[in-house]
């Protein structure tokens, strides 16, 4: 059985864009389900606008997806010369031909067939000409496309999709500059990579027809063909900057886990029965062509954070804690210290069940990563009466002698309280705002587990002294 072997080809022109995001990903997915080969094809024919910063950008985003890519990426420019020869060779079969129409020919050409309301499918008088009749004039190389009967393409997602040949032109192989074109540098470099299936956007399904002329005039195989719809807004329209953030970058910076972006975006126009939640192990073996619809998918902000939140609650802490210095610093965050990453991987358990983003969890363990006084927010400031600060005078000496185990916390805690005639609630709102300087946070009994006794103790006789202590 022949392996499976997919590919990403992106344009170096800017970040990677979360369309072609979910395009590796449903490659990559495939190819490893199936023990194949996920190769990655940089397309930097288009010189004027490739830039190495827009390839760093993409292989950046692919790193932090996790989508490993068999072998060194490949330079679509750098095999020019190899997608010239094919061209020759074209040339030689006589399944190519010589074009000398120039720009005012074509132009010609069109204006009378728009006047006569016949096809503007440019045909060149120079198709069948015979060689001795050719001038000493630039060129163009063209790829004969038959005339009648028409073309099939066989999709996995789309289904039998029949285009008339009388629909698709004589398409240009050489410029007349002898340089190639990327419709046939994609197809020479498909055959040549060995990929055996091409998963790509659905705005390529008429490139298809097209690039299938080479493919048959050169006797190679082709591969199966799979085109996905594209990924709409919320509002149905195609996805742009006014729905919010475009590149997968913007999304490691806004704080979402790539494991939970992975799971978001295999979702995005794939299913697996109802199933929303799943791991990259599930996804391998679940992912098909057969799951994909045929209509645009909706992205929808809400789902993937419900997702993500999803992940970041299974993920292994020490995995997480690293997720999270990766997320600062591509967020422009200050590192955190040793004091701090130790306090937060001790913290991880009481936080990452309730943290959607990465923001989220941060903001929740703000408790932990306090160096130095609390200063409290507002509403916590509210909690900081004369009335709390003199019960928290009253508990911190009963606190002195406790052992700092969850147990003994509880029992001093809920004993103070009752014996103080008041409900723990009441106790709750000054503990608060004395170890996190926040009114909403974990509990209190986490939080002092976390930040341990001797620290504890310290901000609790801060906040009863208003800092005079």
């Amino acid at each position: 059985m022949t392996q499976v072997v997919t590919r990403f080809a992106p344009s170096p022109t800017g970040y990677l864009h979360i369309g072609g995001a979910r395009t590796a990903l449903f490659n990559w997915l495939y190819a490893r389900g199936r023990g194949g080969k996920f190769l990655l094809r940089i397309e930097d024919t288009d010189r004027a606008r490739s830039t190495p910063e827009a390839t760093e950008a993409i292989l950046k985003g692919m790193d932090w997806l996790g989508l490993d890519h068999d072998g060194e990426a490949v330079s679509q420019f750098a095999r020019a010369d190899r997608h010239v020869e094919v061209a020759n060779e074209l040339l030689a079969k006589g399944a190519a031909y010589k074009c000398f129409s120039t720009q005012e020919d074509i132009e010609a050409f069109r204006e009378k067939a728009r006047a006569e309301g016949t096809s503007t499918h440019f045909q060149s008088p120079w198709r069948d000409a015979d060689p001795s009749t050719f001038p000493d004039a630039p060129f163009v190389v063209r790829l004969k496309t038959p005339q009648d009967g028409e073309t099939v393409i066989e999709d996995e997602v789309q289904g039998i999709v029949r285009i008339k040949n009388a629909n698709l032109d004589d398409m240009i192989l050489l410029r007349s500059d002898a340089t190639p074109v990327y419709m046939l540098a994609v197809v020479v470099d498909d055959h040549d990579m060995g990929v055996t299936h091409v998963i790509r956007g659905d705005d390529h399904l008429n490139n298809a027809a097209r690039q299938m002329g080479i493919y048959t005039a050169m006797g190679w195989d082709l591969p199966v063909y799979a085109h996905i719809p594209l990924i709409h807004g919320p509002d149905g329209k195609k996805l742009s900057k006014r729905h919010g953030a475009l590149g997968v970058e913007e999304y490691q910076a806004m704080g979402y886990p790539a494991a939970g972006m992975r799971n978001y975006l295999a979702r995005l126009g794939w299913s697996h029965g109802d199933d929303e939640f799943f791991t990259d192990d599930q996804a391998k073996e679940w992912f098909g062509t057969d799951g994909i619809g045929k209509s645009p998918a909706r992205f929808d902000f809400k789902k993937l954070e419900n997702i993500c939140g999803q992940h970041i609650a299974i993920t292994d802490d020490a995995a997480l804690l690293q997720e999270i210095v990766m997320y600062r610093a591509v967020a422009g965050l200050p590192d955190l210290t040793d004091v701090q990453s130790q306090r937060l991987n001790a913290a991880l358990y009481c936080l990452k069940d309730r943290a959607k983003t990465f923001p989220e969890l941060i903001e929740k363990a703000h408790f932990a990563l306090i160096e130095g006084a609390v200063v409290p927010d507002e509403k916590a400031a509210k909690n900081l009466d004369s009335v709390s600060r003199g019960i928290l005078s009253s508990l911190t000496p009963q606190l002195q002698n406790a052992s700092w185990s969850r147990d003994d916390l509880e029992t001093v805690l809920n004993r103070f309280a009752e014996e103080n005639g008041m409900k723990f609630g009441k106790l709750a709102g000054p503990l608060r705002a004395a170890l996190a300087g926040r009114a909403a946070t974990p509990s209190v009994f986490d939080m002092m587990l976390v930040l341990g006794k001797e620290t504890s103790l310290e901000r609790l006789t801060q906040a009863a002294t208003g800092g005079d202590s």
